[in-house]
């Protein structure tokens, strides 16, 4: 098994670098089973990602006009669409969940007990304040279960810093928009608490690139064709 280490300045950054590892170090095969059943895709065995300055905007990737593809995500949507059901507790009836509806919650209660701690101890020292993305009745009745599965938090040096795990991890368009959702969200607790924005670092045991993006994924790396 081959784990990758990337270490980043941005999102845009560590975008770029996980496409380069991808394409380079991943697995190719069938999808048997799941969501995309029956294309094929290239994933990484483990990748973690350290991100030093994530609040760096623009937060989602800058693609070159000359390369002539298109970007990915755009901030209109990650705002007006993903923000809110990253961090909102509304599901529509045909939704089995949102991510809010897991989030939400605690997000609430980590803001609330990370005040407290600072008002009893004038310090944010804690290892308690982890948010869980899942339930143990997921795998019994959902046929996808969620992708993201926690989100870790610690505030260090004043600074409030996220560690995400993705089970599943879809790299050219999951990655940038999640990614920015789970920034906005980080700057948005932080302000709650009262502290700085901090650094983000990510983790999959699942990051992959369908086949439908591997052509793409070459474009952005600057490869005119594919004996380059």
């Amino acid at each position: 098994m081959k784990v990758i280490n990337i270490e980043s300045t941005d999102l845009n950054d560590a975008w770029f670098q996980s496409i380069l590892a991808v394409m380079k170090y991943g697995r190719d095969f069938k999808i048997d089973h799941g969501s995309y059943a029956g294309q094929k895709r290239k994933e990484l065995d483990y990748i973690t990602c350290h991100i030093k300055y994530p609040g760096v905007r623009p937060i989602i990737p800058t693609i070159p006009p000359n390369l002539g593809i298109p970007n990915p995500t755009d901030m209109r949507y990650v705002e007006e669409d993903y923000f809110p059901y990253l961090v909102e507790n509304i599901k529509k009836d045909s939704e089995d969940y949102t991510y809010g509806t897991y989030i939400k919650p605690q997000m609430l209660k980590i803001i609330e007990r990370y005040k407290d701690i600072f008002a009893k101890t004038g310090g944010y020292r804690s290892n308690q304040e982890y948010i869980t993305v899942s339930d143990y009745r997921d795998h019994l009745y959902m046929k996808d279960p969620p992708c993201l599965r926690g989100i870790d938090t610690r505030i260090q040096d004043n600074k409030l810093h996220f560690f995400c795990y993705f089970r599943s991890w879809d790299l050219f368009a999951g990655f940038p928009s999640n990614l920015a959702g789970i920034q906005l969200m980080k700057e948005y607790m932080a302000s709650e608490i009262g502290v700085e924005d901090g650094e983000m670092v990510v983790a999959s045991k699942g990051l992959h690139l369908y086949d439908y993006a591997w052509k793409l994924a070459d474009i952005r790396l600057g490869k005119k064709d594919d004996n380059e």
